[in-house]
């Protein structure tokens, strides 16, 4: 049985290889091809879309180059928190950890949504809500029983995603017009750029997951650097073979208000009553799944690594003595999950959940820096190249896309602000005298 950093009570299992991070990571993300990016186009038009996609896919090239750095360095299930922490203290852990809850706790709700949305889109008599609900008690059962089992079930699901996702790209390809891509455009706008960001960052949301799982890989030196950079590949040949064939192969207006995309594209194509259209709706919830469980996965090890380390109530870091799993962080996890179900929509969760992200995402890449200046000794396996342009280009992006969510979703934005003004009061008046203890001694 493996052993906690701390060394007592059980720990998490080394037990994952490069190409179940490869699943994991693609999991992970996957379902933000299948649904939500969609939404980009009521406010952009396909060709603002596309520019806000391209700026984005480099902003995470440029960052996972950069963040492999640290997950290679600190494999530690905190992630973010943990380089955070040794860079800058326990203010800054918090920031980075409060960050990456709302990013992964945000995340599988949506994702939830989306599940609801294809098995109504089957049967009718299905209610969206409920489907989504249950989706969480089945997901969370599943991840009781042990990381491997995880892993292994989500190199299934996340294969035949992908499998799904080529096939559905060969089927509409002979359909595609570029006039129809660029039909029904308005008048080029930045603005219009800008206020698409968050639903391109959907394409990609969530592959910084992997951090989260780097103490259970095996060999994460090696292994975690092939993951991240087999993951981020294949994500952008299928972010953007989806994104602009489903645009040229009709009307792309009526696609952009549901959580349905591809389905609805097969049906343009090959008519709704097709068995090809009946048959992806089906198989698209291989890809909602996958990505529901990854992001199940992620959040749980991320509230267990805050716990351990004394950010939050200390019985969320207990881990199952049978199957060596966070049990209370994905029962916790998964019930600030059902809150988010019944309080937004699928927009506004995407949004909470780029907030997040981003938040995240700049405090990583000044960990970077600031561990270069503090631990020049710190062993790198993985060291981001052309430093420091890459790491600086990724962190000029990151303010870019924050700030363009911040001035778009101004409401949502103070919500965010808001909460973690109150959760710093908080771990500044009664939590940051359990930092000092000695599971969180070694972050720092």
């Amino acid at each position: 049985m493996a052993e906690p950093p701390d060394g007592t009570g059980p720990g998490l299992r080394k037990v994952i290889n490069t190409a179940q991070l490869w699943s994991i990571a693609v999991g992970m993300v996957i379902s933000g091809v299948y649904f939500g990016w969609n939404k980009g186009w009521a406010v952009a038009g396909t060709t603002g879309f596309l520019l806000a996609t391209l700026l984005v896919t480099v902003f995470y090239i440029a960052f996972i180059f950069s963040y492999t750095e640290l997950t290679t360095s600190i494999p530690h299930a905190g992630g973010p928190f943990a380089y955070a922490s040794r860079a800058f203290g326990p203010t800054g852990g918090f920031i980075a950890g409060f960050a990456t809850l709302v990013d992964f706790l945000m995340a599988p709700p949506a994702i939830a949504a989306a599940l609801g949305a294809y098995a109504h889109f089957l049967n009718p008599d299905w209610p969206v809500l409920w489907v989504a609900v249950g989706s969480y008690v089945v997901f969370i059962g599943i991840n009781l029983l042990g990381i491997k089992e995880s892993a292994n079930f989500s190199m299934v699901v996340t294969l035949l995603s992908v499998a799904e996702l080529l096939v559905f790209m060969a089927l509409i390809v002979p359909a595609y017009k570029t006039e129809n891509f660029l039909a029904h455009n308005e008048p080029f706008r930045a603005s219009g750029i800008f206020a698409a960001i968050p639903f391109a960052i959907w394409f990609y949301l969530a592959i910084e997951g992997v951090a989260m799982v780097a103490e259970e890989v095996k060999d994460p030196a090696r292994t975690i650097p092939r993951g991240y950079l087999l993951s981020i590949a294949t994500l952008v040949l299928l972010t953007l073979g989806i994104m602009v064939l489903s645009a040229g192969v009709g009307d792309w207006r009526q696609l952009t208000e549901i959580d349905h995309p591809l389905p609805e594209t097969l049906g343009m194509v090959l008519g709704k009553n097709s068995v090809w259209s009946k048959a992806f709706a089906s198989l698209g919830l291989f890809g909602l799944i996958a990505s529901f469980h990854c992001n199940t996965i992620g959040y749980s090890r991320q509230v267990y690594a805050l716990a351990r380390s004394g950010y939050l109530p200390e019985f969320l870091a207990e881990v199952n003595t049978r199957f060596q799993t966070p049990h209370w962080a994905l029962i916790v996890g998964g019930l600030v999950g059902f809150v988010a179900l019944f309080s937004g929509t699928t927009d506004e969760i995407i949004i909470f959940s780029a907030l997040g992200a981003l938040v995240m995402y700049i405090v990583s890449l000044l960990s970077l820096f600031a561990l270069r200046r503090k631990e020049p000794s710190l062993d790198r396996p993985f060291r981001a190249p052309l430093y420091p342009f890459v790491p600086l280009l990724a962190l000029f992006l990151s303010f870019v896309c924050l700030l363009a969510i911040v001035y778009y979703n101004p409401l949502l934005s103070l919500l965010f602000t808001g909460l973690l003004a109150l959760s710093l009061f908080f771990f500044w008046k009664i939590g940051i005298r359990f930092i000092d203890s000695p599971s969180a001694s070694r972050l720092n």
